[in-house]
């Protein structure tokens, strides 16, 4: 979950990799506190998306090297069923939304958590989690009736 969750919102398997540890090591150091399983993984959603947003915020400050790709393997994350096509340039759509948008959509319909939820774990409003699914919504279909039309 951490690690899905981290993948949807980075767009970047490695990095995804390294803030998933993080909130591990993080989760290790803050066990004692957590009570209940539920409240471990409310916890684990809530520091995963936080540690997702930060990275994305450091790695557009940093100036990144381009590398030749073309030797490395395929490490693609889409599902093998279904169109691959389809399903990465849905991918590539998400990844083009702001990083916030972009976890409140992982919230609401990878983890499947209600708009209370993604406002506790996120720290808003349940209104403004409410507004940013719709907006977020309306901007992906404007994007995909323009890219795959």
């Amino acid at each position: 979950m951490v690690f899905s969750i981290a993948l949807r919102i980075l767009s970047d398997r490695f990095l995804a990799e390294e803030v998933a540890q993080d909130v591990f090591l993080e989760l290790h150091a803050a066990l004692v506190g957590l009570s209940t399983e539920k409240h471990v993984l409310h916890w684990l959603r809530r520091v995963t998306v936080h540690r997702s947003i930060d990275a994305v915020r450091q790695r557009d400050r940093r100036p990144e090297v381009v590398m030749d790709t073309t030797d490395l393997p395929d490490v693609s994350f889409e599902a093998s069923l279904g169109d691959p096509l389809l399903s990465r340039q849905i991918h590539q759509l998400v990844a083009s939304l702001p990083v916030t948008q972009r976890a409140v959509l992982v919230l609401r319909y990878q983890e499947d958590l209600m708009p209370e939820e993604i406002a506790d774990t996120l720290n808003m409003p349940v209104a403004t989690v409410k507004s940013h699914l719709q907006r977020t919504l309306r901007l992906l279909r404007e994007k995909a009736v323009r890219v795959l039309g």
